[in-house]
């Protein structure tokens, strides 16, 4: 059996005691911190434009489309770690899509009505305040894959598209997510709860590395003694907690539609009366996976670049897991200025 010295003891102590010294002074944990306005709101779902100090390089806006699980915070956790931030800094002017929290109303939301309604209203605002008839999308994971829809639907909206770690081979081989969901009894889950509640999907990703989190508290045990890395760590944690409930029919065709049927790289999905066909995309395409991405692997986001009719198409990997692309230290260095670079090669000067 192993004893603790009384070494170990007193260092293990004197780590907590000054932790919990740490915590106690902190007074609010802030993220999503840069400025923004309210563009345009319809029920719980708005569109936000971010202040700039200085004209924009690019003349092309960017709207940024998050995923509905968790929220668009992550991109902007903290004010050394925000990939909006550096989006800014490098010369976009950006806009974002926030999806809300579903209220009960809400349970009866269609995907149709988030690509054909409130995406399609949000891209028509940005358009019509930027007197432009096309505009960059940039989506993130399940965003994304709204994107990709969006622009196979609505491609003289847009002027490029950006996807990171956004899947559309819903049956690839690693997927352990889709395994998972391919055995869900998703009407039963729907038709129980209205809105699927996000802690319950959380607990679900938790499953897909079980000991992830236990390795997570470990690891901060040593920091906990500096306020620094203690401070990201609990503003991640505070984001992972913050998540909002899953409008229930769009749930349902999402999760029955692509996890368990794989209709969108088909060609067999339908959104209202269109068929979502991705060779309509002929837009230049930037298409970024994260390389140890254990939600989205790398084989679930690589075949769009096959699939779309564009003939400007890149395809990236950046080392990372899935949410390590957008806060990891060389995400800060990399990410943003290589995406803008891209945009910045399509664009025109203002």
């Amino acid at each position: 059996m192993y004893e603790v010295s009384p070494h170990e003891f007193a260092s293990v102590t004197s780590k907590l005691a000054q932790g919990y010294e740490a915590l106690r002074k902190i007074e609010e944990l802030d993220v999503g911190n840069t400025p923004k306005d309210t563009v345009w709101k319809k029920d719980n779902v708005t569109l936000y434009h971010y202040r700039r100090d200085s004209p924009p390089l690019l003349k092309t806006p960017v709207l940024l489309v998050y995923a509905q699980v968790n929220r668009h915070n992550m991109l902007d956790i903290q004010v050394d770690r925000s990939f909006i931030r550096n989006l800014q800094s490098a010369g976009l002017d950006l806009y974002l899509i926030d999806w809300g929290y579903p209220s009960r109303e809400d349970r009866y939301n269609t995907l149709d009505d988030y690509i054909n309604g409130y995406l399609n209203g949000a891209v028509d605002t940005v358009r019509q305040c930027c007197g432009l008839d096309t505009i960059s999308m940039m989506g993130v994971c399940q965003g994304g894959t709204f994107s990709v829809i969006y622009s196979a639907l609505y491609n003289n909206k847009v002027k490029n598209l950006v996807t990171l770690v956004t899947p559309v081979d819903f049956h690839s081989k690693g997927d352990m997510l889709s395994h998972w969901a391919r055995h869900l009894d998703v009407d039963a889950l729907v038709d129980y709860y209205g809105n699927i509640p996000g802690q319950l999907l959380n607990t679900g990703f938790e499953m897909l590395k079980p000991l992830l989190k236990t390795k997570k508290y470990i690891q901060i045990l040593d920091a906990a003694d500096k306020q620094a890395q203690m401070l990201n760590f609990l503003r991640m944690e505070k984001w992972i907690a913050d998540s909002p409930s899953q409008p229930g029919e769009c749930f349902r065709k999402f999760m029955k539609e692509l996890y368990q049927q794989n209709k969108l790289i088909k060609g067999t999905l339908r959104i209202g009366s269109e068929v979502v066909d991705l060779a309509n995309i002929t837009i230049p395409l930037l298409n970024i996976y994260a390389e140890q991405d254990h939600l989205v692997p790398p084989d679930a986001s690589i075949p769009l670049n096959e699939l779309v009719g564009s003939t400007d198409k890149c395809l990236t990997k950046f080392e990372g897991g899935h949410i390590g692309v957008f806060v990891g230290s060389r995400s800060q260095k990399e990410l943003a200025p290589g995406i803008v670079s891209w945009l910045k090669e399509r664009d025109h000067h203002v």
